[in-house]
């Protein structure tokens, strides 16, 4: 049975902040009030989790419809706050067809910075995502397979030009419209790519952890507790949505990081030794030198009903090894592409993404401050700058 969606309930608001020019309404969406811009005229509930509540809307000034998140509490956990407030600045700096758009952020109707609590996102609407479509009974041809896994990569290539790993691709992080138009969403848990400096300089190197991903879309590298993964892991999770896109189920379906290994050398075959250097943990190493080496079945024979071409991009995707996988701009080229591939129309982002903010030690308040900017940009004429209820200024970042 499918999970009841909150009730939506109407009501002009009376409370607001002089000091915001701004005419809202209510929402009561089961246990979370909306408080938004009455420009939009609200649809439904479309979704309800741990995250919150997103609801569809019809923006009455641009005449389009569009998706209201709200995260209530937003700041009452600092990791998650910090994921929030790294999404926003991602998705303001990818501009790219295939990745979700911010189109507006709500107003805190708050008067100190220390009272902001709910974050509103207003995004793109899409009417359904992958992970819908494949377990519907709507037939799937390769050309649809072959349309969807184009766009993640055409939208990979601008991502990874940003200097940016999305490291969460998944069925349900693909957001779909009925003509087939594609659009990766949910960049909460991105990272940058390291440059050769960095990967030198030991004191900037990241801490990743394997706990990114969802498991049966995690590279090996990042189970096998490589620090140092790359692009490819992208391409991994990509190889693993094409799978499923074909059999209409997942490729490694597994209970935990031991299972998931197990499937992914039982299906794609055990590594030699000699493969074995991108390893840094000799535990891991002992551990992947222990598989058993089964009989493996041909991918043709595990997906009969896909073309040469289709398996043999699916193959180099899901090499085991990262530096023997498929880069997306070998694959953008890959013969399975050639009908859609058009490098004049696969941009490149301007320039990397800075995560320089992260720099800083993030506690809530500057998390809210920092938000609180954000929201500024979109509404820059009825948000003045936060102040804080004890009278303190936030920090001055040197430039």
């Amino acid at each position: 049975m499918a999970p009841s969606l909150p009730s939506m309930e109407w009501r002009s608001c009376q409370d607001v902040p002089e000091r915001h020019s701004l005419q809202c309404s209510y929402l009561q969406a089961g246990d979370n009030t909306f408080t938004v811009d009455s420009r939009y005229n609200f649809t439904r509930v479309v979704g309800s989790g741990a995250y919150g509540v997103v609801i569809s809307a019809q923006d009455t000034h641009l005449n389009s419809r569009v998706a209201i998140k709200m995260v209530p509490k937003a700041f009452q956990d600092e990791i998650d706050a910090k994921r929030i407030l790294r999404e926003i600045k991602l998705l303001k700096h990818l501009k790219h067809d295939n990745i979700v758009g911010i189109v507006d952020m709500m107003p805190p109707m708050t008067r100190y910075v220390d009272d902001f609590h709910d974050v509103y996102i207003v995004s793109e609407l899409m009417e359904t995502d992958l992970y819908r479509i494949i377990y519907s009974k709507q037939s799937l041809s390769i050309d649809h397979v072959k349309y969807f896994t184009y766009q993640i990569l055409r939208a990979l290539k601008y991502i990874h030009s940003a200097n940016v790993l999305h490291r969460d691709l998944k069925p349900s992080n693909l957001l779909v419209n009925s003509n087939c138009d594609l659009k990766i969403c949910d960049f909460g848990l991105a990272r940058g790519v390291l440059d050769d400096s960095q990967m030198k300089d030991q004191s900037k190197r990241p801490l990743l952890t394997e706990y990114v991903v969802t498991r049966w879309y995690r590279a090996p590298e990042i189970m096998l507790a490589c620090h140092e993964y790359d692009k490819p892991v992208d391409v991994w999770s990509t190889g693993c949505i094409l799978a499923e896109l074909l059999a209409r189920k997942p490729y490694f379906p597994g209970d935990d990081y031991i299972d998931q290994l197990n499937l992914i050398t039982s299906k794609l075959g055990k590594l030699p030794d000699k493969d074995l250097e991108f390893v840094t943990s000799e535990k891991a190493r002992r551990f992947m030198r222990k598989l058993p080496n089964n009989k493996v079945v041909p991918l043709s024979k595990q997906f009969p009903n896909a073309p040469p071409e289709c398996i043999d991009l699916l193959r180099q995707m899901l090499q085991i090894h990262p530096s023997k996988r498929i880069t997306v701009e070998e694959a953008l080229k890959h013969p399975f592409m050639a009908q859609l591939h058009t490098e004049e129309d696969e941009p490149v982002c301007e320039a990397p993404f800075d995560y320089s903010f992260e720099d800083e030690k993030l506690h809530r308040i500057r998390l809210q401050e920092l938000i609180w900017e954000e929201v500024g940009d979109f509404r820059p004429q009825c948000l003045p700058a936060a102040p804080r209820r004890d009278g303190t200024r936030p920090p001055t970042v040197a430039p």
